[in-house]
Formats: structure tokens, C-alpha cells, sequence
């Protein structure tokens, strides 16, 4: 499995993935000219030389290089609400209180806000079903900490994630459901669609502008503020062991939570490495790797270019940290088109030991379970 940028070549994988990801997935819509200017736009980006972030969009892909297959894909916007709105709802709580009649009550209520303007967002993180396969989830959402880790000026200080909120399998949201019997009739559907094509101008003209008391929502609206949908359950938890936190703002539609984290504490981030890059061949004398033979890294490593960007995970680099020398074979340093003293870097996402046969069924049957709550999107 490799990362690279996007290119129009991809257009009908990505216009297959708007259908395959549905209603609540606003970052891809099923609109072959918005598609074919999304991939131009990220084509500009990985281009364009940048001091500080802008408007630039980062999409990726993640491909098969046996089949040719796209897997997924995953992206940064570098600088959102600058260009159009990004709303939210914050929850937060009142009180109400009259010392004359000693009464007390404090509710939770929803403000509208541009909170989040001008902050780096993680987005557009789809795994397609059908080739789930082991870490290629981890990859998609590390690979974004491993190239902004490598190019802070693009980025800026906050990054945040909009998590995809509760909806059913028909596509309603029931937080949306109450918002529509009572302020605006358009269905979950449409008006995700409208949000991600860049129409939100019936935002500000339809949406309630006073704060809704939570207490006068539907119960079932109730329920879901601030809760992700069951697929994406597994991603907020990754995001959390990112060092990700929930700070009270909710999406406009589904009421799913946004997560926020600082650039330079996310830990794959902190924890990311910079090294030079040793080529391993046939020829190459193998020493001091200062490992069991029984035990292996699994890595994250990525070149240190934009345009020709490339990433992958693999168990066959060797660290070496009294060198600062990352050893990889040369058949993997020429997919990631690195060189013999190249810079690479990279991050550790987990350690496994070799098995025996008895093991190694164990092993397949918890990597299955494990790949059916392998997450598949977080917006």
C-alpha cells in the first residue's frame, strides 16, 4: 500500500467513493465537475510554495500498487472558514436564578459560531469496504501527521477534526430531523450535499440565530449532540490517542463532535522522526540492529517531498538511532523514491513479535475481527 497526492486519473474512484461514503460525509460530494475541481485545487496545492496556510487542499490516495486499486483516501485543508463560513454549535450552559424567589436552574443550550476560522482541518478520511485490509486505516489518518510534521509553515497551530455525528442507515440524522420539522425543510441529504459543494449561504438566511435551549430538542436530538456515528467510533478514539480532545462544539446537521488538537503536541507528530536513509540490497552487510530476531517494527515512513510526496507502512525498515539511519530495502526506497542518504521520516505504529503456525491462526482470526472495526471515515 503507498500514499500519494491525488491526480485526475482518480476521478472516478473519487466520484465512486462520494457515492460509497453517503449522506453526512460532506468533504466529497457526487459531483463530477466539483471532483474534477477538488483534485485540481490539491494538485495547485502540493505545487504551490507556501510560507503560511492558506486556502490550499491536500487530498490523498491510497493505492494498491499490485492491482492499481484506490483504497481510500484522506486530506488537509490548510485553512478553513476563511473563504466561506465554517459554523458550528457550541454547548455550553445558562443559569437562570432569582434570589427573590430562590430559584435556581441552569440548561444546556446551542450557540452558532465561527469558533474554529482560520484553524488547519484533518478530513476527507474514507476506507472503501471491500479492501480493508490491516493498517491501512492507520495509515490513512498518519500519514497527514507525518506530512504536516514535515511541513509546519503549511499548517497552522490548531488542527481540528469534524467527527461524522449519529444518522441512520437511510441517511437521517435525527438531530437534523428535529432542526427540519421546525426551521428548514430540506432533507439530511440535500443539505449536506449543499455544505459540501460550498453552498452554505442558507445557513445565515434559514438557521435559528438564538441559542436553542437542548431541553426543548426531540429526545432523540437530545441523545446524539456530541456523538459519532458507530463507523466512526473507532477513529475519534485514534484521534484521542492523538491527543485530540472534545471541547464542546458540535456540526450544524448531525450535532457529531469536533475534536481540536495543537499542531506541534499531536503525538505522531512529536513522536515523528526525521533520518537519513540507508539503501539495503542483497549486497549490503545487515548489522547492528539492535532487535531480537524475534521481534519487528511496523512503520510509517514517508519521503520529505509535496508534489512527489509518497508514503507507506511496512515491517522491513530498521531504525538505527546511534546513526540516525533509517535501513530500508531497495525495492521499497524506489516506490518511495528515495535515495541512498535521502531524508525520510517516519512513526512507529506498533510492534509485533514472529509466530508459530498455531500462533499465527490466532493471530489471523483477531486481525479479522480487528479489520471488520477497522474505522471507515472521519469527516
Amino acid at each position: 500500500m503507498f500514499i500519494r497526492p491525488i491526480a485526475h486519473k482518480d476521478l472516478d474512484v473519487l466520484q465512486e467513493i462520494a457515492v460509497e461514503s453517503g449522506p453526512g460525509f460532506t468533504s466529497l460530494v457526487d459531483d463530477r465537475d466539483f471532483l474534477t475541481q477538488k483534485i485540481q485545487h490539491s494538485i495547485d496545492s502540493f505545487a504551490s510554495s507556501v510560507t503560511q496556510p492558506g486556502s490550499e487542499s491536500y487530498l490523498f490516495v491510497l493505492e494498491d500498487p499490485d492491482t492499481g486499486d484506490v483504497i481510500g483516501t484522506t486530506g488537509i485543508e490548510a485553512s478553513v472558514g476563511m473563504d466561506s463560513p465554517l459554523y458550528h454549535y457550541h454547548k455550553s450552559q445558562v443559569v437562570h436564578h432569582s434570589r427573590e424567589l430562590s430559584l435556581f436552574k441552569r440548561v444546556d443550550v446551542l450557540n452558532m459560531c465561527n469558533h474554529y476560522t482560520g484553524c488547519t482541518e484533518i478530513c476527507t478520511l474514507f476506507l472503501r469496504p471491500q479492501f480493508r485490509r490491516a493498517y491501512a486505516g492507520k495509515l490513512l489518518s498518519k500519514v497527514r501527521f507525518l506530512f504536516m510534521a514535515q511541513h509546519p509553515q503549511r499548517f497552522a497551530n490548531t488542527v481540528i477534526a469534524e467527527m461524522r455525528g449519529v444518522s441512520c442507515d437511510d441517511g437521517r440524522s435525527p438531530f437534523w430531523t428535529w432542526l427540519r420539522d421546525h426551521f428548514v425543510d430540506l432533507d439530511f441529504a440535500t443539505v449536506t450535499g449543499l455544505v459540501g459543494s460550498g453552498n452554505n449561504r442558507f445557513i445565515a438566511e434559514l438557521m435559528p440565530k438564538y441559542p436553542l435551549y437542548t431541553h426543548l430538542l426531540s429526545p432523540e436530538a437530545q441523545q446524539v449532540i456530541g456523538q459519532v456515528h458507530d463507523k466512526t467510533r473507532p477513529a475519534l478514539h485514534m484521534l484521542e490517542s492523538e491527543g485530540f480532545r472534545h471541547k464542546g462544539y458540535v456540526d450544524l446537521f448531525d450535532a457529531g463532535p469536533t475534536v481540536e488538537a495543537e499542531l506541534s503536541q499531536i503525538r505522531s507528530i512529536a513522536g515523528s522522526i526525521e533520518c537519513r536513509v540507508q539503501v539495503i540490497d542483497a549486497e549490503t552487510p545487515i548489522f547492528n540492529r539492535g532487535q531480537k530476531q524475534d521481534q519487528h517494527e511496523v512503520l510509517a515512513i514517508a519521503n520529505t517531498a509535496t508534489a512527489d510526496f509518497r508514503a507507506t507502512v511496512t515491517e522491513e525498515a530498521t531504525y538505527l538511532p546511534q546513526h540516525n539511519l533509517l535501513q530500508i530495502p531497495s525495492a521499497l526506497c524506489e516506490s518511495l523514491g528515495l535515495t541512498d542518504g535521502a531524508t525520510a521520516r517516519f512513526v512507529q505504529l506498533a510492534a509485533a513479535k514472529s509466530a508459530t503456525a498455531t500462533e499465527t491462526q490466532t493471530y489471523e482470526l483477531k486481525t479479522a475481527h480487528r479489520h471488520q472495526q477497522e474505522f471507515l471515515y472521519a469527516l
